[in-house]
């Protein structure tokens, strides 16, 4: 596949709108090609017409490339300025996606045909593509996932740990404070109360941070407030354990904890040769482990993903192409 090729089809895939829910064109997209370029496509049905996409050459695959096709909201087509594409999913993680299939086509025009590709949806959402996916794995010793890294490897990633606080009042005139009980207030104090923790900390992926990111309650301003909720998403360095025990030493009978989500921290496999750097966000990995001993690695920087105006320089699309297939080489060479 020359770059062309690459970005053009790079362009159609961003034109798809993608937004996680939403991804079965995208994934048909992505399936058609793969079968045009004659490997074997396996489409692993999940909900809603969206598909997971699984394809191989003849020989089984040793080392599978992966990344995910839906994207955050909202949706914006791509556009070519000087040597930037922009576009929803852009950087995050579409261009990764032919990027690797550039990669898996020069091994196999080199002979290498040991090489396969597993494209997901939902990773912002949960991973429920990529934990189907993992049912299917066949034997791969490793796995090279793609996400925005500046074309680094990650050492390793922090987990996530999602929460949602409920805080219980009792409905009253606002004229009439004394007769309700508001839950609006429970919940301020709760947040303003965990401020002041210490959270946990790793000497490599530094301290856990979070951040309160929905908020509602109430009725009416004229209502003493009968219930309340927050999200807190935090971004974990350790066990969610130790976090849900100091929410539950310092929340108090204000509210109650509910458990959202949660993924682990992983460390990663390096390469000599390759930068490696700790990244913040976190990736499918985890629940993609029957593929093999895991690698992360992709164009763009996790600082234009899911913003107004997602990019990824050109250059460094084609320069991942590069990169993946001298990792994909020298991992090879260790296979057995």
């Amino acid at each position: 596949m020359d770059s062309l090729t690459q970005l053009r089809l790079t362009r159609e895939l961003v034109d798809i709108e993608s937004t996680t829910g939403r991804e079965g064109e995208a994934g048909a997209f992505v399936a058609r090609t793969l079968l045009h370029l004659n490997y074997h496509v396996v489409e692993q049905p999940l909900d809603n017409g969206r598909i997971n996409v699984i394809a191989t050459t003849d020989a089984p695959p040793r080392l599978v490339f992966s990344t995910h096709v839906d994207c955050v909201p909202p949706f914006f087509a791509s556009r070519l300025e000087g040597d930037v594409l922009y576009g929803r999913g852009s950087c995050d993680a579409k261009g990764i996606l032919f990027a690797q299939v550039a990669a898996a086509e020069r091994l196999r025009a080199s002979g290498e045909s040991r090489v396969g590709l597993v494209f997901v949806s939902g990773e912002e959402r949960g991973s429920d593509g990529a934990r189907a996916a993992n049912a299917l794995a066949n034997g791969s010793q490793f796995l090279i996932n793609g996400e925005p890294t500046d074309n680094r490897l990650a050492a390793a990633t922090r987990g996530v740990y999602r929460v949602r606080l409920r805080a219980k009042g009792r409905a009253a005139h606002s004229s009439l404070p004394h007769l309700g009980e508001s839950a609006i207030d429970k919940l301020i104090d709760t947040l303003v109360a965990i401020r002041a923790i210490e959270w946990p900390s790793d000497k490599d992926l530094g301290r856990t941070f979070y951040n309160v990111g929905l908020i509602n309650g109430g009725i009416a301003p004229n209502v003493i407030s009968p219930e309340a909720d927050a999200e807190l998403m935090f971004r974990t360095v350790g066990s969610h354990q130790d976090i849900r025990a100091l929410l539950d030493s310092h929340a108090g009978s204000n509210v109650s904890i509910e458990d959202v989500l949660v993924v682990p921290p992983v460390r990663l496999t390096t390469v000599r040769g390759f930068d490696a750097e700790v990244f913040s966000f976190t990736t499918d990995i985890p629940w993609l482990d029957r593929w093999g001993a895991a690698l992360l690695l992709g164009p763009g920087s996790v600082r234009d993903a899911h913003t107004d105006d997602e990019h990824v320089p050109v250059g460094e699309l084609y320069r991942a192409v590069d990169l993946y297939e001298k990792l994909a080489r020298q991992l090879l060479s260790q296979s057995g």
